[in-house]
């Protein structure tokens, strides 16, 4: 079996959403993605950095329509990479300024991550990746997450 090549990435998640302004409203007007295209009604794209696009969202088979319900099958949540401490530290001000709701907040050691559920019901984590160099590791030397409290006051202080 030959393994994929190290510089693979996602390139987008693209979902399904019940509303297309009240998703837009939270890709951008909350995370603070940019919409770089619309499709009508019933499709949008939304980008960081002037990327073609991150995020996809559309009603075309989901209009109005309701989130799978618990123990089904689907996407348990996409995860927004911020290229430090200071941005992450500033879309959480951006949620708790909109006092949108927050499912839970981890140290992992790796990495600080955040997480909510958009207004669809999909779940999403923002999160920031510390320097490798500075990632715990065992004995052996293989990686040694954790599931640790994030302090979201001292992330906070830093926006």
């Amino acid at each position: 079996m030959s393994a994929i090549h190290p510089d693979t990435r996602v390139g987008h998640v693209h979902l399904k959403v019940a509303d297309l302004e009240r998703a837009i409203g939270f890709y951008s007007g909350i995370l603070g993605f940019a919409v770089t295209q619309r499709y009508g009604r019933q499709a949008a794209f939304l980008s960081a950095g002037g990327y073609h696009h991150h995020i996809g969202l559309n009603t075309w088979e989901s209009k109005g329509g309701t989130p799978p319900g618990p123990g089904h099958t689907g996407l348990y949540h996409t995860a927004f990479l911020f290229a430090d401490r200071t941005s992450l530290a500033q879309v959480l001000k951006r949620l708790v300024e909109a006092d949108y709701p927050l499912d839970g907040a981890a140290d992992h050691g790796v990495s600080e991550a955040i997480y909510l559920t958009d207004p669809d019901g999909n779940g999403v984590e923002l999160y920031r990746d510390r320097a490798e160099a500075d990632w715990p590791r065992n004995a052996d030397g293989s990686l040694a997450m954790s599931n640790g409290a994030l302090d979201l006051h001292a992330l906070l202080a830093e926006a």
